[in-house]
């Protein structure tokens, strides 16, 4: 009986050695230091962690420098500022051209009379082109006719010194306020292809808009070659567009005009930023430089050879 109780207590035994050696090997397992050469903390000390923190590093000379919460916050405002600012920079660019593009179609506006259901033709011009009525320096005497074709381009001519103007504004501003002036000059031009003259079809007015978009394109192309080249070449580029060439136009109202454009340009090139951006400015009339164009130039009084110029294999001069 005490060898059977002897026998039994040896084996007990011997389980709890095994259990407790698993259990020993099994903690060890998950833990990055032998428990053998683990010590014990003094009281109060905080466990340090078994991975070392990473210090960032940083070459020789170079600051260290610190983000905080603040920068970033100002840094972020001033992205938001920027954003707002492209946003407030198109409205005031389309309010403030659209005040301007009204002092450039004013100068040589014209109406036709609408009767609703009236047998009376529109009367006509010579061209075929429907003939209105309006008043002003550029249609009393200067001889152009109240029709579509001189308004646009009295019109396109002024857009022009505006757009002359314009090219000095800084870069991210020149483009909304050059493509908001040309946008309210086809919107304008497109209501009065179908309140006056009865182009109710998208696909005509689409045709017309093209092409006053080709004139547009060649008109700012002409007049930049006139204004380096002098003013006999503007005021051909003047002949071609506003007058259609025609030979019956006055060399006086040519001269006028080129010294009209001159002195606007002048104008506008002494204005600062902020008052063309207010749209407070006013266009004149070509009718002041009258006195100029009469007065008799001097290089008329002296001799052919005489003058000033380039001489040619010819002999002679330009």
């Amino acid at each position: 009986m005490a060898s059977r109780s002897c026998s039994t207590c040896l084996r007990a035994i011997r389980r709890q050695c095994q259990r407790s050696n698993f259990a020993a090997a099994s903690q060890r397992t998950f833990t990055t230091t032998s428990s053998r050469y683990v010590e014990p903390l003094p009281p109060n000390v905080p466990p340090s962690p078994s991975v070392p923190q990473a210090t960032p590093v940083r070459a020789e000379g170079e600051s260290k420098i610190t983000k905080s919460p603040t920068h970033a916050s100002m840094k972020a405002a001033a992205g938001l500022q920027k954003v707002t600012a492209k946003a407030t920079e198109t409205y005031t660019a389309y309010g403030a051209t659209e005040l301007l593009y009204k002092q450039c179609a004013r100068q040589a506006d014209y109406s036709i009379a609408q009767v609703p259901d009236s047998e009376e033709e529109t009367p006509k011009t010579e061209d075929g082109e429907d003939l209105g009525t309006g008043e002003g320096w550029w249609l009393s005497e200067a001889g152009l006719k109240p029709t579509f074709s001189t308004w646009s381009q009295v019109t396109m001519l002024h857009m022009y010194l505006l757009a002359v103007r314009l090219r000095c504004f800084p870069a991210q501003s020149e483009k909304p306020w050059q493509q908001h002036l040309l946008d309210h000059f086809f919107h304008d031009a497109e209501n009065r292809m179908t309140i006056y003259h009865n182009m109710h079809a998208s696909g005509t007015r689409s045709k017309y808009l093209k092409d006053l978009f080709i004139q547009w394109r060649g008109l700012l192309a002409a007049y930049d070659e006139g204004l380096v080249k002098g003013d006999a070449v503007l005021a051909a580029a003047i002949w071609r567009n506003v007058f259609k060439a025609s030979e019956d136009v006055d060399i006086k109202v040519l001269g006028q005009i080129v010294s009209y454009m001159r002195r606007a340009l002048k104008g506008l090139d002494t204005l600062p930023d902020e008052r063309i951006s207010q749209a407070t400015l006013e266009f004149g009339s070509p009718e002041v430089e009258s006195v100029i164009v009469r007065q008799r130039s001097k290089m008329m009084d002296l001799p052919f050879e005489k003058a000033s110029g380039k001489d040619l294999p010819g002999g002679k001069q330009v």
